[in-house]
């Protein structure tokens, strides 16, 4: 397996390297990062019987293109885009097999955003804080995706595949549901803020990355005026910014903020959220237990 690699031929409209992120480092400014859909990502590693942290390629709306360097064996997980090798249709979430030379490429997906590659051996990048993952907001990391980029592949697990399909269930319909806690700055807002958070869907705006979504729908009032002290923001949080529409912080988030945070998203819902599109609704649901 000694140089295997994958070698990229077109990027689509953003791909990077990400694995299960640079935890740990939060006193220093570094955010954590990793896959925006976490879910996505170990299942992806599970199939070619990777760690669930090797790292792997996240792309954004398909459009990946790459060549195996090698005899490769890779799955692909979360946005159910469509899959070709040598122009061949492959299904996700099941193993593939890519003989030297073999192109695979990543279609639109017809819902969700972010599909992820897994190679068995893992993306062999050098890790940056311990972290191969690309952080868009510091620049730590790999960088993007571009063609050219020749991604090295490590040397296959002990462990091997058990499974060559992996049982997933579509996409859910209509407008997901995210559910949240209130606080920790709930309490900046007037009384009908929460109601307001929950009484109509939130969309998607034009505005959204790794960083995070800007989303538009009810405005959340403030019950005080005062400026609030920068404080650690973590991923699901919902800060509100004086125009009153929240800001979803999803993976790449900035470690610390000013704005207050009316609500925090449970852990698997944020990966939900970051398979959502510009100009996908959603909703919020609040709950007072742990979700």
């Amino acid at each position: 397996m000694s140089g295997a690699a994958l070698e990229v031929l077109a990027p689509g409209p953003a791909a990077t390297v990400q694995d299960l992120g640079r935890a740990g480092h939060g006193a220093l400014g570094v955010g954590r990062s990793g896959a925006a859909d976490l879910a996505s990502f170990r299942l992806a590693n599970r199939l070619v019987a990777n760690p669930e942290g090797a790292a792997a390629i996240e792309a954004t709306l398909g459009g990946l293109e790459v060549r195996a360097r090698g005899d490769l064996l890779v799955a692909v997980a979360g946005a159910p885009c469509p899959v070709t090798v040598d122009g061949r249709p492959e299904p996700v979430a099941a193993l593939l097999r890519l003989p030297d030379g073999a192109r695979l490429r990543l279609g639109v997906p017809p819902a969700g955003l972010r599909s992820y590659l897994a190679v068995r051996g893992g993306v062999d990048v050098p890790p940056v804080l311990g972290s191969r993952s690309t952080d868009t907001l510091s620049g730590l990391g790999p960088p993007p995706l571009a063609a050219g980029t020749e991604l090295p592949v490590g040397p296959p697990p002990r462990a091997h595949p058990v499974v060559d399909l992996a049982p997933v269930a579509p996409p859910p319909g209509g407008v997901p549901v995210l559910r949240c806690r209130p606080g920790p700055r709930d309490d900046w807002f007037a009384a009908e803020a929460l109601s307001a958070l929950t009484s109509a869907p939130y969309l998607v705006t034009g505005d959204s990355d790794r960083v995070g979504m800007r989303l538009d729908g009810p405005a959340l009032p403030r019950s005080r005026t005062g400026e609030l002290p920068s404080e650690g923001m973590v991923r699901g949080a919902l800060q509100v910014p004086p125009s009153g529409r929240p800001t979803l912080f999803l993976a790449d988030h900035p470690v610390t903020g000013g704005y207050p945070v009316i609500a925090v998203l449970a852990t698997a819902d944020v990966d939900l959220a970051a398979q959502a599109r510009p100009g996908t609704r959603l909703r919020f649901r609040l709950e007072r237990t742990p979700p």
